[in-house]
């Protein structure tokens, strides 16, 4: 198995993800349970009107999100990516689901690597099952 090379940066904003080892560690956690490795994996933490920048500019989508997910195509069995987060959003969505701001974090890092994993959420059946997913790798979390 590839050594994982996940990695966290941040742009227009100065938000910094605490315990990011951790992060790790529960990543590949995820990565076991669904058999896949994980390879070259970039979170990039950003704000709102970053985020809607590259929404527009490379989706054609001219609205907020929360996450982009970018599949590098590691090939069969092996994730690689990158994955922007809106702190903006997790923050705002946080408030609105009733849940602490690191939950709803988790929640979103969750579901960018479920997505390059190849679960997609664009049908109502396909959003209730990745919310199980993610429900169940939240519970992994030791941190």
């Amino acid at each position: 198995m590839p050594a994982a090379a996940i990695r966290y940066f941040s742009e227009d904003t100065d938000f910094i993800l605490p315990h990011p080892r951790k992060t790790t560690r529960w990543l590949k956690a995820v990565a076991s349970a669904e058999k896949v490795d994980l390879g070259e994996i970039n979170f990039v933490f950003c704000s709102d009107d970053y985020l809607l920048d590259l929404n527009r500019r490379y989706l054609q989508h001219d609205y907020y999100t929360d996450i982009l997910t970018f599949d590098s195509g590691g090939g069969e069995g092996l994730l690689m990516g990158d994955i922007y987060i809106s702190v903006d959003r997790v923050r705002d969505n946080a408030k609105q689901f009733g849940v602490s701001f690191d939950e709803e974090l988790h929640r979103v890092i969750v579901h960018g690597v479920l997505h390059l994993i190849g679960y997609t959420d664009t049908t109502p059946a396909k959003k209730k099952a990745m919310k199980k997913k993610e429900d169940a790798y939240l519970s992994l979390r030791s941190f």
